[in-house]
């Protein structure tokens, strides 16, 4: 019977990252099977919506074992994706003319709490303090890594945080920087839970620098005197800052240049949106270790962090990525790495946006499921064949 033709243009991406050098044909066939799953409306995450939403011919139970007991390396592939990305981005960054863009996050994906009598609970979880929802939750928590140029950003790398191993989110981050090899200017971007003295130091060693937001309690040295961020902010009049504008919003704005706890001599930003009082629960402090930098670009560049947010939200709501039910380990890494596959495949549709790449994949999906209908009939292959290959005999 016919190939579904967009099962083709899948097939075609994974040639242009240079998989099939690696990988046996039927692992490029649960590949391929497996990331047209994820893109189809209504995804859950589960094996059964893997094996019925991409048509795949083999019984349900060859998908469970790809991810838990079959030998491909999951490793080769994400290097093969991140080498591919790199090439990217650094073009794009070059045709702008702009610098390269490194930020740095985590996310928790959420699972039930198994009883104490489950036998088998998924392995890797653990209680994780969520600061978007004010507790702790059960599950995996993640600390990803995306690479941006002012225009598309790209899932580069994640680690899974474990407790039990002893490496902290930033020495996890730390590991990550140094698979990065990049030729031009690039600005590492984070909040306020990252910017630890190693790994400031971890992103200087390596050329890169550091835009971050600060706690205000983090303590500045103002005439070699030791205040913390929000004392100094008290004493500053409004007449003492000046207005800086980023896409819609407005800030009132003083810059501070000099030591602070981990550097000798960096830019420190005491920001304000100008509609809000200067008080203390409405200071912002961004760090640059750039000093060249104007206060509005220090702004506009930590603005793009925005990116990491945008794809948790894409990644969980349309690809499941905390969706799965496999409990291994490396069962669930291997998921991880195909979503990432699945939304940079998305992105390099569309050539800038993961949701309108999705949209396309879709549509593209819905004709060629058609096609494939109109062509069996033509053929006078019989119904039931057709129903049994689409799964709803």
């Amino acid at each position: 019977m016919n190939r579904l033709a967009h099962h083709q243009g899948i097939h075609k991406f994974f040639t242009m990252l240079g998989l099939t050098l690696y990988f046996s044909k039927p692992v490029m066939k649960h590949l391929v099977h497996i990331v047209d799953a994820m893109i189809t409306k209504g995804f859950s995450g589960t094996l059964t919506d893997l094996h019925h939403g991409s048509f795949h011919p083999n019984h349900r139970t060859t998908l469970s074992h790809f991810f838990t007991k079959s030998p491909w390396e999951e490793e080769t592939l994400l290097r093969k994706l991140q080498q591919w990305i790199l090439r990217r981005v650094e073009r794009i960054a070059k045709q702008e003319n702009q610098p390269l863009f490194v930020s740095i996050d985590d996310t928790i994906c959420q699972k039930t709490k198994p009883s104490s009598r489950a036998t088998h609970a998924i392995q890797g979880c653990d209680w994780h303090y969520s600061h978007s929802e004010k507790k702790s939750i059960w599950g995996h928590s993640l600390v990803w890594f995306m690479v941006h140029t002012a225009t598309q950003a790209f899932p580069f790398a994640f680690r899974l945080y474990d407790k039990t191993v002893g490496k902290s989110k930033g020495e996890l981050a730390i590991e990550m920087l140094s698979s990065l090899d990049v030729r031009r200017p690039v600005y590492v971007l984070m909040d306020s839970w990252y910017p630890s003295k190693a790994l400031v130091e971890a992103c200087l060693k390596k050329g890169f620098h550091v835009i971050a937001m600060l706690k205000t309690n983090r303590i500045l040295y103002p005439n070699g005197v030791a205040v913390q961020a929000k004392q100094l902010a008290r004493s500053i009049e409004p007449n003492d800052t000046h207005l800086v504008t980023v896409g819609e919003e407005h800030y009132r704005v003083y810059r501070y240049e000099g030591a602070l706890n981990g550097l000798d001599h960096a830019v420190v930003l005491l920001a304000w949106k100008a509609n809000q009082p200067m008080t203390s629960e409405h200071l912002h402090c961004v760090l640059s270790t750039d000093r060249e930098l104007s206060d509005e670009d220090i702004l506009r560049h930590y603005a793009q962090r925005w990116s990491i947010e945008c794809f948790f939200r894409q990644a969980k709501d349309q690809l499941k990525l905390d969706g799965y039910r496999v409990r291994q380990v490396r069962a669930v890494k291997r998921y991880w790495i195909l979503v990432q596959l699945a939304y940079v495949y998305s992105l390099f549709e569309s050539n800038s946006d993961f949701s309108d790449g999705l949209d396309l994949l879709r549509k593209r999906k819905g004709h060629s499921l058609v096609e494939f209908i109109y062509c069996a009939a033509k053929q006078n292959i019989p119904i039931d064949t057709v129903k049994k290959q689409l799964h709803v005999a």
